[in-house]
């Protein structure tokens, strides 16, 4: 009876430390690791949410840019920080890729704590006006009658929006050329100049030109069409039943973060990200709240790691 007693009191303290811990994080500033230079499209989202949680947790979260090496310097840093809540990684679609392209230091799925997904968006396919096609499948039917007249820019080799677009080509049978860049906006600015006829842009940067009529839009990546540009059909309403692509942001931690603070930040942001002010904000750069579970997050980038794998592979894909 006791040794019950004893059992009991001691499982009361260890609840009680984990409650008071729950209760007392943040208590100092938490940083959110973003592996980019800021202005760019996960310094965008990780500032949202940033803000969001410094409101919520009563406690400063500030964003911390860490660029170089295709975003790994700055998920190395915080994947090998210490595991109590204070640094946390902003994960782009393209962390899921890494693995593929680069030898890493790291384990990308096995040293992480999921936290959850932040947000989502199309790609969206756009050519040059000067191309003579209006829709996905006459852009297939060009490129397999003239094999070699066609490129595509991306941001760089191995970047998510290469095998993306490398994704498609295989999908579709087709053969396009890859221009790389370094960046967005030069390989965007290249596009729309007409030097290259193809890209898979993000809404945020794409739509704009699309509007002037300097691009013209094909098809949104997403499995449904998008409030932005409800016109412009998906690719899978373009003949290829199933196929999508999906621009994501998720946010994780190192491996054995605690259990409550995982649960207390999944959910300030699944709150956050179901408030009208952030679907707003969002929504100006082409995205849309996701939020969601730890689980569903480690679902998502298992299932997008073995598929970038398959593509990298068959792509023959090597970042020099």
């Amino acid at each position: 009876m006791k040794h019950t007693t004893r059992w009991l009191a001691v499982l009361a303290a260890s609840l009680a430390a984990f409650a008071a811990q729950a209760q007392t994080y943040p208590t100092k500033p938490v940083k959110i690791v973003v592996g980019f230079a800021p202005g760019g499209g996960s310094d965008f989202i990780a500032r949202v949410i940033a803000q969001q949680l410094t409101e919520r947790m009563k406690s400063q979260v500030i964003v911390e840019n860490r660029p170089g090496a295709g975003s790994l310097l700055g998920a190395e840093y915080a994947i090998k920080s210490a595991p109590d809540g204070y640094t946390l990684l902003l994960t782009p679609a393209s962390y899921t890729v890494n693995p593929s392209v680069y030898k890493l230091s790291f384990d990308p799925l096995g040293d992480i704590t999921p936290i959850v997904q932040l947000s989502r968006g199309p790609y969206l396919v756009a050519v040059h006006p000067s191309v003579p096609v209006k829709t996905l499948q006459e852009l297939v039917a060009l490129a397999k009658r003239e094999p070699g007249k066609l490129s595509y820019a991306s941001s760089g080799t191995g970047a998510h929006v290469q095998v993306a677009t490398e994704y498609f080509l295989y999908t579709a049978d087709i053969k396009i050329l890859h221009v790389p860049y370094k960046g967005t906006g030069p390989a965007l600015n290249d596009t729309i100049a007409g030097n290259v006829q193809m890209i898979f842009g993000s809404v945020a940067t794409a739509l704009q030109h699309v509007k002037s009529g300097r691009l013209r839009p094909l098809a949104v990546t997403t499995p449904k069409r998008i409030a932005a540009a409800p016109d412009v059909p998906t690719v899978a309403e373009s003949g290829y039943p199933g196929w999508e692509v999906t621009n994501w942001h998720g946010l994780v931690g190192p491996k054995g973060l605690p259990k409550d603070i995982v649960q207390r930040l999944n959910r300030e942001v699944n709150e956050a990200v179901k408030s009208k002010d952030v679907e707003k904000v969002l929504s100006s750069d082409g995205l849309e709240p996701a939020g969601g579970t730890p689980e569903e997050l480690a679902k998502i980038m298992k299932a997008e790691v073995a598929r970038w794998a398959q593509v990298v592979k068959r792509a023959n894909i090597k970042v020099e």
